[in-house]
């Protein structure tokens, strides 16, 4: 049994500084040793940074001042002042120079690698580096959080083959997808709608007379505002398809909902776009003038034609997008109940586009409408069979989970992140913000993993606190949104989403009836949903408005907005994986190796995967993410021959052991 040391006594901490009374009298310093040898074999293991620091100090008969004199002994420098505000805990050491002197302290002392930051208050804090060339500060702090704390010392080619891994296989993700899309999105082509997006901030410079604005700008580059009139068709289009009531004398087939709204302006904005891009141009689009954009020109096989080339063009292959987008056009121009086959006075809108579209087709199209959209009509089917025969998959989405879904138990394998998560926890006290993120990527993945639900869903879930009456389905239906509550009469945490909040409401999966689950207190569970939910969640927010959801994003200075949106919870969840779930092999954090960045969406395909794999039955898979058999067979189950000959050799196996 050891024995404590004087660190033990009084208040908790030693007074290394008392051994330098004699210096102080005048007496000849003490000769400096490069290893000294231990005064006390004996000791008890601090649990906090200054209390582990004094007690070696104390231990190897150093004071403050003679341990300086050590490290400049050493050729290194470091003020009386630092080593004394880490003893007194004010401060604790993040500079890659102050982090060199810990670690040679550990070799002074002869204590292991790293001995001293893990027992930090924030182990996994960013080591602070000097201004790297070629790097601006954003690209700094993100890649900060990924290096090793001696990175400043290796030698220059050690650190940028270390800069090279975590840029491919941190932060941007190395698949042969990321690249082409962090490619893309240097040149981008679209039209916006801001209308749409709840604002009405269109450039006073548009006007209705299209022969004062863009009588063709062969340098349009960049994303531009609609001008007022394709705006209105936009907005006419989508007024059609997502009103409760068609107008009188319009048919429809089908509606859509905010989500599929928001797609189709999102991709009818990209076809604008690449249709008014400039030729000569990084995208190299049609050039087609802003103000001769319109629905109406749709009606023409030649407009999807090269539409269909050139994305083929861009990406160097035909993909189901292209089918979707003409089997949404064909929509269109569908017999009856089509849109743009209602509005033949859309015609006049038309305008020669050479050498795609030519007045002769253009007066053609004018004197028989509903003969104009036949012709795109029998065009488009063709185009479409033709492009879904040779159409290839540009994204396999199991790739950024490969590692997760090969083992024998994918869930399993995932949860390793939020055990890493936990593993790294600051401490709440010092680092208030600090932890409260880390608390809140741990229920994200938590939650992520027990309820299996669309991001959609899981962003936009409310939380009614223990204490207040939850809302009830009927309110919850109105909303589109679930909530998470406390159930007094069980003492547990239950989910409840109603069925028309899903993607799928109408899915056979739900019948009709909300989706209920109460969430097993396993693994500290509710223990972090109290802590965050009574202190991290404000903190969170700050002074910023509550949206009343679950998860809420951290309220800094630069905003008052703290409710999440579809691409900033996408980033939370990918920024989660990043620090915790990918194994590095510089800093030795992460969980697992392999992995690759990716969002919320792909736990889907960890839990069916999971669930295939311990029963094979697609229908009990089904279960986990609120979807069907065919769906989870179609896009989220991995289930290969070999899963499949292993569970059967299972049962096989038994007949032999029994023998």
């Amino acid at each position: 049994m050891r024995s404590k040391s004087a660190v033990d006594k009084g208040n908790g901490r030693s007074t290394p500084d008392t051994i330098t009374k004699s210096d102080r009298r005048g007496r000849k310093p003490r000769p400096i040793e490069e290893f000294p040898e231990a005064r006390t074999p004996d000791w008890i293991d601090p649990t906090h940074f200054r209390d582990a620091l004094a007690l070696h100090m104390e231990r190897h008969g150093d004071s403050t001042h003679h341990l300086c004199r050590a490290i400049a002994n050493s050729g290194q420098r470091v003020d009386y002042a630092t080593i004394r505000t880490w003893l007194r805990g004010d401060r604790m050491p993040q500079s890659s120079r102050s982090m060199a002197i810990l670690m040679w302290i550990e070799r002074r002392y002869r204590l292991p690698v790293g001995y001293f930051k893990a027992k930090f208050s924030h182990p996994a804090r960013a080591t602070i580096g000097p201004r790297r060339k070629g790097i601006s500060s954003a690209e700094q702090r993100r890649l900060a959080w990924h290096l090793p704390d001696d990175f400043d010392q290796r030698p220059k080619k050690e650190r940028d083959s270390i800069l090279d891994w975590v840029r491919t296989a941190i932060i941007t993700g190395a698949t042969d997808y990321r690249r082409f899309q962090a490619e893309a999105m240097k040149h981008r082509y679209a039209i916006r709608f801001p209308a749409l997006a709840g604002r009405i901030d269109a450039p006073s410079s548009f006007c209705d007379d299209e022969q004062h604005i863009f009588d063709g700008d062969p340098e349009l580059t960049g994303t531009v505002v609609a001008p007022p009139r394709l705006a209105r068709e936009m907005s006419d289009l989508v007024a059609f398809k997502t009103s409760t009531l068609t107008s009188i004398g319009f048919q429809r087939n089908g509606v859509w909902n905010d989500i599929t709204s928001a797609q189709r302006v999102e991709h009818f904005g990209l076809l604008f776009g690449a249709l008014a891009a400039s030729p000569r141009g990084a995208v190299a689009g049609f050039g087609v003038p802003l103000a001769h954009l319109s629905f109406a020109m749709l009606v023409f096989p030649s407009v999807w034609d090269w539409y269909v080339q050139w994305r083929e063009h861009r990406r160097g292959f035909y993909t189901r997008w292209e089918v979707d987008m003409l089997r949404l056009g064909l929509a269109l121009t569908r017999a009856e109940t089509g849109w743009l086959r209602q509005n033949p006075q859309m015609a006049a809108r038309l305008r020669p586009i050479p050498p795609l579209v030519s007045q002769t087709e253009v007066d053609v199209a004018q004197a028989d409408w509903d003969a104009a959209c036949d012709r795109f009509h029998k065009h488009g089917l063709v185009r479409a069979k033709e492009i879904d025969r040779v159409a290839r998959v540009h994204r396999d989405p199991f790739e950024p989970i490969l590692p997760i879904l090969e083992a024998a138990s994918p869930v399993t394998e995932y949860r390793k992140i939020t055990e890493e998560i936990i593993r790294l926890m600051p401490d709440a006290k010092r680092y208030p913000r600090d932890a409260a993120e880390a608390v809140r990527s741990f229920l994200m993945l938590r939650l992520g993993l027990h309820l299996g639900l669309r991001q959609r869903n899981l962003r936009e879930l409310l939380i009614c606190p223990p204490g207040r009456s939850p809302r009830s389905e009927r309110q919850l239906e109105t909303l589109k949104r679930g909530e998470m509550r406390w159930d007094a009469r069980h003492s547990a945490w239950e989910v409840l989403i109603p069925s028309i909040a899903f993607k799928n409401a109408n899915s056979s999966f739900f019948g009709g009836k909300p989706f209920r689950l109460r969430l097993p207190d396993l693994g500290n569970l509710y223990a972090h949903i109290s802590s965050y939910v009574r202190v991290h969640r404000s903190t969170l927010l700050g002074k910023a408005a509550d949206p009343g959801t679950f998860f809420v994003k951290t309220v800094k200075t630069t905003s008052r907005d703290a409710a999440y949106d579809q691409n900033t919870f996408y980033e939370a969840w990918r920024l989660a994986v990043q620090r915790y779930g990918i194994y590095n092999p510089y800093t030795g954090r992460g969980a697992i190796k392999g992995l690759l960045p990716h969002g919320p969406h792909n736990v889907r395909d960890v839990l069916a995967t999971h669930i295939l794999k311990q029963t094979g039955s697609y229908e009990q898979a089904s279960y986990a993410i609120q979807d069907t058999p065919e769906m989870v067979a179609k896009h989220y189950g991995r289930f290969l021959p070999q899963d499949k000959a292993a569970l059967a050799a299972e049962i096989l196996n038994q007949v032999w052991e029994a023998a």
